[in-house]
């Protein structure tokens, strides 16, 4: 049975907020209404995710890392929040270990606390090939760029229905990336963010992220997550929009992101094998108990 108050932690990485839960005792019955009361910013703790550490299915591995979306749907992944649960397992003394090995729904990623507040990360390889994000690309002209393909996709912007190119790939979560000329506008975020995070050609929903790149190794990225809105940061997604551009031979293989809420790093060397390193903060904002 759930207990009646549950103890939780409110963290950010880089303005991309968390509810982090302790469940190795598998006391709390983590459930979409309780995802989903914890997450409002009204009546709960209010967060853009919220995180579960629970034990290791597999003995090699040091825990098991649930992300939750604040629509209550469980996801694959979230990049950000690989940072806080790192620093938050330390925090609480749940282990001992800098470097960890921990279980997702999109396999095996490995953190490591490099100080106080600051975590990198192996994400694992990216992903381009569309039937794994997935996306639809079937009938869509196609270019190919560099290492990887754009599609030329039909989006209402607004004001009318525009081909836009987008390029696909997936961190263990499906990203679309639009590469802009110039800033956008929060209603161009918020419409097209909201047409394409549902678009048919995604099975799966899919995050969309906003890319301005400013020279080879800096850009500016919005991402309007699926099941959230537009976040401060997404660390998948600024580890997707990056790939892209490297794959793209737009950007160097280290590139500073820039996000509404805080800068990231992510290291790529461009080979489809590689893991895709990302650096950034991870704060602990303060404690709290939830009552049901």
């Amino acid at each position: 049975m759930t207990p009646s108050r549950i103890p939780f932690t409110k963290m950010h990485g880089a303005g991309n907020d968390f509810v982090v839960l302790n469940n190795l005792d598998g006391r709390i019955d983590v459930t979409s209404e309780l995802v989903k009361k914890m997450a409002d910013r009204h009546f709960g703790a209010g967060a853009d995710q919220v995180l579960i550490v629970e034990p290791p299915e597999n003995a090699s591995n040091h825990f098991k890392y649930r992300i939750f979306n604040a629509d209550g749907q469980e996801v694959q992944q979230c990049g950000n929040g690989a940072r806080c649960f790192a620093q938050f397992v330390l925090e609480k003394k749940l282990t001992s270990h800098r470097a960890i090995r921990v279980e997702t729904l999109a396999g095996v990623i490995e953190p490591e606390w490099i100080e106080q507040n600051w975590v990198r990360v192996n994400m694992g390889p990216v992903v381009f090939d569309p039937a794994r994000v997935p996306f639809n690309a079937e009938g869509l002209q196609k270019r190919d760029l560099g290492k990887a393909a754009q599609y030329q996709l039909p989006v209402d912007t607004g004001n009318h229905t525009e081909n836009l190119w987008v390029s696909v790939a997936s961190m263990g979560n499906p990203h679309v990336v639009l590469n802009l000329s110039s800033p956008v506008s929060d209603a161009f975020v918020q419409h097209v963010g909201t047409t394409l995070e549902s678009h048919p050609r995604f099975p799966e929903r899919v995050n969309v992220g906003f890319m301005h790149i400013i020279d080879r190794n800096r850009m500016n990225l919005r991402v309007f997550e699926r099941g959230a809105g537009e976040t401060l940061a997404c660390g998948t997604g600024a580890c997707a929009a990056a790939t892209c551009g490297i794959a793209h031979g737009l950007l160097s293989n280290r590139v500073t992101v820039v996000k509404r809420g805080g800068t990231l790093t992510i290291e790529w060397d461009g080979d489809s094998n590689s893991p895709v390193w990302m650096e950034g903060p991870a704060v602990t904002v303060y404690e709290g108990e939830f009552y049901l």
